[in-house]
């Protein structure tokens, strides 16, 4: 399963080399639900690399991602499996064509041919319990805190026994567990039960070395100057009153905004026009505008000492 993982070094060599920047508190965790195959749960702010790790994390195992994009109202049978009804209307209709009489042995050939695998449309969490190429694969069940109750408890079963149950087909079981990490933006609680099955992390705003480390990662053509002052700049307007702080991807977006613009050093004048790649609502936007964008920018720079 660990794929010649064997340290904690390994993780962070390992996602490093996918562009993801691993701090030890989190490389421990991930290295623990590689080896007892326990599920990830990864809880924090929007925008701080949750649904990244999972993708660096099977880019570097050469194992396929499965994600499970998680939404109010989402059921177990959206989330496992579907019939093919539109093609198993056409089966039904060819049947009659052809002299079907809808009665003994032609009505249960009939029936087991619609109710089978070549009528089956797999949704991820049944995907995941399949074999796959290469070994088990990454399953990310990504912002699990916008579904409701009743499907929780249905993943919490799924997860225990790594099976689900299709009426028609009987239990697919995996024969391997898949690795799986499910991430919450917190905007509600995920009940204390299914947190119990997981290893858990809580994946804060990186400190500014961090921050910097993982832009040189991800935008390597940004200067040192440049990627210095948006850090900074970031960090300092992650402490003002806004009503969605700006997470590590905003910064990754801003600074390649910017270079795309040619820009070498921030300005009141460039952070006006490029607000909308690092603040997502008018009302925050409009509180930058004019002086404040002037203020934080001098503050930051105040931060980071003598050019």
């Amino acid at each position: 399963m660990t794929d010649g993982i064997a340290t904690i070094e390994d993780v962070q060599a390992r996602l490093a080399g996918e562009g993801y920047v691993c701090g030890r508190p989190l490389a421990v965790v991930v290295f623990l639900a590689l080896k007892l195959g326990r599920p990830l749960f990864l809880e924090g702010e929007a925008g701080v690399g949750k649904t990244e790790i999972a993708k660096a994390l099977a880019a570097a195992l050469g194992r396929r991602l499965i994600r499970l994009q998680c939404y109010e109202g989402l059921d177990a049978s959206s989330a496992v499996y579907e019939w093919n009804f539109a093609e198993q209307m056409i089966a039904i209709r060819t049947a009659e064509a052809m002299g079907f009489e809808g009665a003994g042995a032609d009505r249960d050939a009939l029936k087991d041919e619609l109710f089978s695998d070549r009528y089956l449309i797999e949704r991820p969490l049944l995907q995941a319990m399949r074999p796959q190429v290469g070994g088990p694969p990454v399953l990310l069940i990504d912002e699990l805190d916008r579904t409701d109750e009743p499907f929780e408890a249905f993943l919490l079963e799924a997860l225990s026994d790594f099976q689900v149950t299709i009426p028609e087909l009987g239990t697919v079981k995996a024969e391997h567990p898949p690795i799986v990490i499910l991430t919450s933006n917190r905007t509600r609680e995920v009940h204390d039960a299914l947190k119990r099955r997981c290893l858990y992390h809580w994946v804060d705003y990186p400190d500014f070395a961090r921050e910097i480390e993982i832009l040189q990662a991800r935008a390597p053509e940004a200067s040192e100057r440049l990627s210095r002052e948006v850090v900074a700049f970031v960090q300092r307007l992650r402490g003002e009153d806004l009503f969605k702080r700006p997470g590590v991807a905003e910064t990754i977006d801003w600074a390649k905004c910017l270079l795309a613009l040619d820009v070498v050093n921030l300005s009141p004048e460039v952070i006006a026009d490029t607000l909308g790649a690092i603040l997502k609502y008018q009302d925050d936007i409009q509180r930058l505008q004019g002086s404040e964008a002037k203020r934080i920018l001098d503050e930051a720079r105040a931060g980071l000492g003598p050019a």
